[in-house]
């Protein structure tokens, strides 16, 4: 599928392209080691070039213009999303998401020139991922994933679905 420049969309079943722009940064919540946020005028926002859903695999591949290229899979997506029913209203009011091993997603929806917002197969679709959100993610994978495999052991939640 053809995007506005620098911007490509494909998907293993038909998705809507997404385009570019520059938007304030949204940091990942959830982490004490997410740095804080900064907005676009400060840095400029990167471009993805191509958003491909592996629906078999449940994982969302999104390369960027700086040569990146991050494999997200649905599960860690949905446990940080950016959507207030995840995040909270502010500090400490984070709900941890358990039971999402087997979460799909369902849409790949553009909003605007600056984000998309995933449809997940557990019915989830209120949070919207900035360009810089998923870069974000794709960076600090490693790092944010093993802080909520911490925090689930800690509440003793399992990622199964009951």
């Amino acid at each position: 599928m053809r995007l506005p420049p620098a911007t490509a969309t494909t998907v293993e079943r038909p998705c809507t392209a997404v385009g570019v722009g520059w938007v304030p940064v949204s940091k990942t919540p959830h982490s004490k080691t997410a740095p804080s946020a900064v907005t676009a005028k400060q840095f400029p926002e990167p471009q993805p070039t191509e958003i491909t859903l592996h629906q078999a695999s449940r994982v969302l591949e999104v390369a960027f213009e700086d040569g990146k290229r991050f494999s997200l899979p649905c599960e860690y997506l949905r446990v940080y999303s950016p959507s207030a029913e995840v995040r909270g209203h502010g500090p400490g009011q984070e709900v941890l998401q358990v039971g999402k091993r087997e979460v799909g997603i369902r849409a790949v929806e553009p909003v605007g020139s600056y984000a998309v917002k995933l449809v997940f197969t557990d019915g989830h679709d209120t949070g919207l991922y900035s360009w810089q959100t998923l870069y974000d993610l794709g960076e600090h994978q490693d790092a944010y994933w093993q802080d909520y495999l911490d925090r689930m052991a800690q509440a003793g939640a399992s990622r199964d679905p009951k």
